[in-house]
């Protein structure tokens, strides 16, 4: 992928460095270092799973600039989301106020939509059009999974599980069948409700029984004749959390998957390779290493039992994402919501 060049200070900093200028890096202290902002957005805490991956993956391989991964929660109320909202127009409306909201919180270098409902929705939002911040958005990266596994040309299904604006925009279905993929091979499944239940218990019994009912509704027009090969494509950042869930749901129905894809990594890739074409992820010998530190930002207070939940998630990928999200920082009035609150409602 190519990567949008942005002439912050920081990032003309890192590309003299880039150009040889190690010696003078080498003997710089962390005030002198690079500060980049990678402001990561979700509705809901489905992205958080991507800040996770992102930061250990940069931990692992060190940095060259002090990097700071701040979560920007874009819902807009404790009890109501985007597929809650009456129109189309109204969802575009109100992210683009959460990404004017975000803007002006994080000041950010690169915004990733790590949502794939926001992510259908950015293209028509004013933020989009004024093209003053490069985006990366998590659609590309579930395309282009599906479409590295399952030939276009050959035998074989994948089905998308997505939230109702998801499937309803049918954007990957629209994206593969433009790269030849027969509509009849991809399999669309709307999973209401699902992203909000995975938040309040990723584990829990009320998550399995969405997650089956949901299986059983996708594959109820398979009969005797299961598509092989058959993958299932997670395509809402929170249904990952809940891996286990799906694995025992098709096993379950009797349905052989050979691969459930979670392009949440996939994502968290695209970050570290936007900051390796800046020069951010190759540490020169003799250079004082950066820091990456996670932040969460949230309008909406968020529910103890979700903190909770995804909390336990992430402590097994990034123990400072989930110390983040347990201390996350409260911002009320983040962005306006005046004339487009729903009554309670879907994620």
């Amino acid at each position: 992928m190519r990567y949008p060049v942005i002439a912050g200070a920081g990032l003309v900093l890192l590309a003299l460095v880039c150009l040889g200028q190690t010696a003078a890096w080498a003997a710089a202290g962390a005030a002198d270092r690079p500060h980049i902002t990678v402001a990561v957005t979700d509705s809901g805490l489905g992205g958080l799973s991507v800040v996770a991956a992102a930061e250990r993956s940069l931990r692992e391989a060190g940095v060259t600039a002090d990097i700071d991964l701040v979560f920007c929660n874009a819902l807009f109320d404790a009890d109501s989301g985007y597929n809650s909202l009456p129109s189309r127009e109204a969802k575009v409306a109100m992210f683009d106020r959460a990404l004017a909201g975000l803007a002006a919180e994080c000041r950010p270098d690169l915004v990733v939509i790590a949502c794939n409902t926001l992510s259908v929705l950015y293209k028509d939002t004013a933020f989009a059009a004024r093209g003053a911040v490069p985006v990366i958005d998590i659609v590309d990266c579930g395309v282009d999974l599906i479409a590295s596994r399952l030939p276009a040309g050959g035998p074989g299904a994948v089905i998308i599980l997505g939230t109702e604006t998801t499937v309803g925009e049918g954007t990957h279905k629209s994206a593969l069948v433009a790269r030849g993929y027969a509509a009849d091979r991809i399999i669309t499944q709307a999973c209401p409700q699902l992203a909000s239940c995975i938040e309040a218990g990723f584990d829990s019994e009320e998550t399995t029984f969405l997650v089956d009912a949901y299986v059983g509704d996708a594959t109820s027009g398979f009969g005797g004749a299961v598509p092989a090969p058959l993958y299932v494509s997670l395509n809402c950042t929170h249904f990952g959390y809940a891996l286990g869930a799906w694995q025992a749901a098709f096993a379950g129905h009797g349905i052989a998957v050979d691969e459930v894809l979670d392009p949440n990594q996939s994502l968290a890739d695209e970050v570290r390779g936007w900051l390796g074409a800046h020069g951010a992820t190759a540490v020169p010998d003799g250079a004082a290493a950066g820091r990456v530190n996670v932040r969460v930002v949230s309008m909406p207070e968020i529910a103890p039992a979700a903190i909770a939940s995804i909390s336990r998630w992430l402590e097994g990928v990034s123990p400072a994402t989930a110390a983040a999200l347990r201390g996350y920082e409260r911002r009320v009035g983040l962005f306006s919501t005046a004339d487009l609150r729903p009554g309670v409602g879907a994620r």
